[in-house]
């Protein structure tokens, strides 16, 4: 047989049985396509559920509102206030406690608006006052460490004139509002922002006697302030929230940490809370004495003020003579109402004075 036919042949017998070598390398080669195809469509299936994850995550965290409950804005009566106070028991281990005016002020004379203060307040300018028959207010404007820092000197008959409120009247996460909005839902006299409990999954959040939230870190530290008018910070690890309102509280709030406690600064020059720059806007909030109470914002990040550390709030706070001192949400919250005004100048980025929105504000009110 001729060479030739005898090749032809032999080809043709190996493509019936499946053995042409130009044939298993062009299946080979289109199944190595397929492969890579496959590939690609599962890297970019998986890069597109991710960024849809990770897209949630950040609008669930910081943008989507959910509202978990309804809350009364109205003010309780004197007599369910009475009856709530009747029901616990808190202020046995606060060293200033009560919820009758202080007969004792660190202030004296008739106070104007742009006058001089005295005693712990001679180097301050009175911004303005406020009194009625269970309120009296003065709020004063300092500038120290090269900061304004605003103080409301605040005295009470009860402490059910010290009251919260939440932004739109709805405890929930991601729902907010300006402290000036919230102030004024509630016709608030003064007003300052509180711990911003939304931006956080855990800690107590206690609102005129009434426990939202029941979870907290073991370590966190909160305030608690009583139907009596006790002021005394708590370790989470002590009480339940349940059992700190069993014992009287009435407001209880989560941010931190504890300034001052039974007279004493407990924080140093090198705390700060979490990455906190040092020098930060800040609010916070103390007991002078009985009935007797002090609400102070200092403004930060800007040329004018640069703001205040920790140990600098706590030695601010104890020069007014608190012996129980608590730090609240700062930085671009911190914001202070008086009489519908804000007073201080909030700011975020230290370019231009703006409200930050937030959760819940403290407040005087009649």
């Amino acid at each position: 047989m001729w060479p030739e036919k005898k090749k032809m042949e032999d080809e043709f017998q190996e493509g019936r049985e499946g053995k042409n070598p130009g044939s298993g390398t062009q299946k080979k080669s289109d199944g190595g396509k397929g492969r890579g195809l496959a590939g690609r469509r599962f890297r970019i299936a998986s890069t597109a559920l991710l960024i849809a994850f990770s897209s949630y995550f950040l609008l669930d965290t910081f943008v989507l509102a959910r509202s978990y409950a309804a809350s009364s804005q109205s003010s309780l009566s004197s007599s369910e206030f009475a009856s709530l106070k009747s029901s616990g028991s808190s202020g046995s281990s606060s060293s200033s406690s009560g919820s009758s005016k202080s007969s004792s002020s660190q202030t004296t004379g008739t106070l104007t608006e742009g006058s001089s203060g005295s005693g712990v307040y001679a180097d301050a300018t009175v911004v303005g006052t406020y009194s009625d028959d269970n309120v009296t207010i003065t709020v004063y404007r300092f500038y120290e460490n090269s900061t304004y820092i605003y103080v409301a000197d605040v005295q009470v008959s009860s402490a059910e004139y010290i009251k919260s409120a939440f932004a739109q009247g709805t405890y929930g996460k991601n729902v907010t509002a300006k402290t000036s909005s919230i102030a004024d839902s509630v016709g608030a006299i003064l007003a300052i922002n509180g711990d911003y409990y939304g931006a956080q999954e855990s800690g107590y959040v206690v609102r005129n006697g009434t426990v939202y939230r029941s979870t907290a870190d073991s370590d966190d530290q909160v305030l608690a302030i009583g139907t009596d008018g006790s002021m005394k910070v708590v370790n989470a690890s002590d009480a339940t929230a349940q059992e700190l309102v069993d014992q009287g509280a009435w407001q209880v709030y989560s941010f931190g940490p504890g300034l001052i406690q039974d007279g004493k600064v407990t924080v140093t020059a090198n705390s700060e809370v979490g990455k906190a720059m040092a020098s930060n806007p800040r609010t916070a909030i103390g007991q002078v004495g009985q009935g007797h109470y002090v609400f102070v914002v200092s403004d930060g990040r800007s040329s004018e003020s640069q703001g205040l550390s920790l140990y600098q709030l706590a030695q601010f706070m104890k020069s007014l003579g608190a012996t129980t001192a608590y730090n609240l949400d700062g930085g671009g919250s911190s914001t202070m109402v008086f009489q519908g005004k804000v007073i201080n100048n909030p700011t975020t980025t230290g370019h231009g004075t703006s409200e930050r929105s937030v959760s819940d504000i403290v407040y005087i009110g009649s």
